[in-house]
């Protein structure tokens, strides 16, 4: 059975991929095209090599796994014609994402880079305007694999944690779970309101100026998931108009974010590189799943993280 990896992981887990019966061929995925060499290919291991290769070419191609959580880069009509599986990395960038999570309420609640300007100038000078996190009122905008990492981290801190999904389902580390119909009703009432929503049509500027106006003017707004989750050209008007004690945003609506973009000229947004899920053991939760997935692939038995990719995760 051939495997077109895109990735490679190394000799040894390679190997690992050989020995279960596979035959693996690897190529590079910035660029790739095409070729005879994929007639046989059945099962494609990648993240987005979509802009240039041609999934409708591949005439025995069955299963998608991708190493990335979001499938927004999938040509979706071209799968659904084909009844491609697809499957993702959902929990493989949730530990790193949920210790940023941590850090980003922690740097403004303590002003760390306040702090840090004074460092830069060799100043010493004791900030008495921090705050702590105990008792504060924290809402998760989605409560999947990242928001239930970042809840469990959070739980030390005393906090109260609650969230929201579709159907108001129960979740583990969460004192309430609301119906994202209700989000309007108890928005006002949060600390914190963090996102790790799926990009979807349905979330699309789901963060708009309704929720904004109705959030408390000193509340936290922080965003890990999707950058067209925040209607940005709104948020940087909130920002000029005072609200927010602070906001963190590590994803944005166009990537990478433009020089000229407002959101660089205020001290209380903080900005990184779309790098939250980074960390050393990424490649090793990556394969992991992967791994699995191909002894379950072999066997003919579900698939872990196998997405309905018409929802959209």
């Amino acid at each position: 059975m051939n495997i077109l990896l895109t990735y490679d992981y190394g000799k040894e887990k390679i190997k690992k991929m050989t020995e279960l019966g596979y035959n693996i061929i690897l190529k590079e995925e910035k660029d790739l095209f095409y070729s005879n060499e994929f007639e046989n290919v059945e099962v494609l291991i990648c993240y987005n090599p979509f802009k240039t290769l041609d999934v409708s070419k591949f005439k025995n191609l069955k299963w998608i796994q991708l190493s990335s959580i979001g499938i927004d880069q999938l040509p979706i009509e071209k799968i659904i014609n084909r009844d491609i599986i697809v499957s993702n990395n959902q929990g493989g960038y949730s530990k790193p994402m949920g210790e940023w999570v941590v850090l980003s309420i922690l740097e403004i609640l303590k002003n760390k880079k306040g702090i840090f300007v004074n460092q830069q100038n060799r100043k010493w000078k004791m900030d008495t305007s921090v705050l702590e996190l105990v008792n504060k009122k924290i809402l998760f905008l989605g409560t999947g694999t990242i928001a239930k990492e970042s809840a469990k981290r959070l739980k030390g801190f005393e906090c109260l944690i609650d969230g929201i999904n579709t159907s108001g389902r129960e979740q583990e580390y969460f004192n309430n779970v609301y119906k994202s119909t209700d989000i309007s009703k108890i928005i006002g009432g949060y600390d914190i309101v963090i996102s790790t929503l799926p990009k979807i049509k349905e979330t699309f500027h789901y963060i708009n100026k309704e929720l904004m106006d109705l959030m408390k003017n000193d509340s936290i707004l922080i965003n890990v998931s999707r950058g067209e989750i925040i209607d940005e050209a709104e948020l940087i008007n909130q920002l000029h108009n005072g609200k927010f004690l602070g906001v963190s945003l590590d994803v944005f609506e166009i990537e990478p974010l433009s020089e000229l973009s407002d959101l660089w000229n205020f001290d209380r947004v903080y900005i990184s590189a779309h790098n939250s899920w980074i960390s050393e053991m990424k490649n090793e939760r990556r394969f992991d799943v992967i791994y699995k997935n191909l002894k379950r692939y072999k066997n003919n038995n579900i698939l872990l993280n196998e997405v309905n990719y018409i929802r959209g995760y």
